[in-house]
């Protein structure tokens, strides 16, 4: 793809931006790598039970996340692009092989930006309409996403001790 994303419209999309004090090398395989995704993924005591990653355009990117009940969440996307350590695009409109989805949700695109003291992070939820945004924004897209960034940057750090 390597197109210029579209800026973000704020009727449309979520935005978290931050600077964490991690390498951009350590982000990226925290988000390419099935075992690393299933200790931060999703806010505590929420876990994820099962990822895969076929990192390729029209790969694969599925993971089951479980309630603090045990209820079960299965989340299936496609990759669309994928550019090592600086952009990971994919999507829930497309399934594996870019087949259609019965139930589109939202497009995410994570963007990776070398820094003097990290990585310059942006998480952007691309909505196709302002409906579907509010309700992600609703269930706690900005504290969510928020929390499971900071679970990145401590696991992170864990795993380089």
């Amino acid at each position: 793809m390597n197109a210029a994303l579209v800026k973000p419209d704020p009727k449309l999309d979520l935005v978290l931006e931050r600077e964490i004090d991690v390498p951009v090398e350590l982000v990226w395989q925290a988000w390419t790598t099935p075992d690393s995704i299933k200790h931060w993924f999703c806010p505590k005591p929420w876990s994820v039970t099962a990822c895969k990653i076929d990192l390729r355009p029209g790969g694969v990117f599925s993971t089951v996340m479980r309630s603090p009940e045990g209820q079960e969440f299965p989340n299936v996307a496609c990759y669309l692009e994928i550019v090592p350590q600086r952009r990971l695009i994919f999507t829930d409109t497309l399934l594996p092989g870019f087949r259609p989805s019965p139930k589109p949700f939202f497009t995410g695109a994570l963007l990776l930006e070398p820094t003097a003291n990290g990585t310059r992070y942006t998480a952007i939820a691309i909505h196709g309409d302002e409906a579907t945004r509010k309700q992600h924004e609703d269930m706690g897209f900005h504290h969510g996403w928020g929390t499971v960034l900071d679970q990145l940057v401590a696991h992170i750090k864990a795993s380089k001790r």
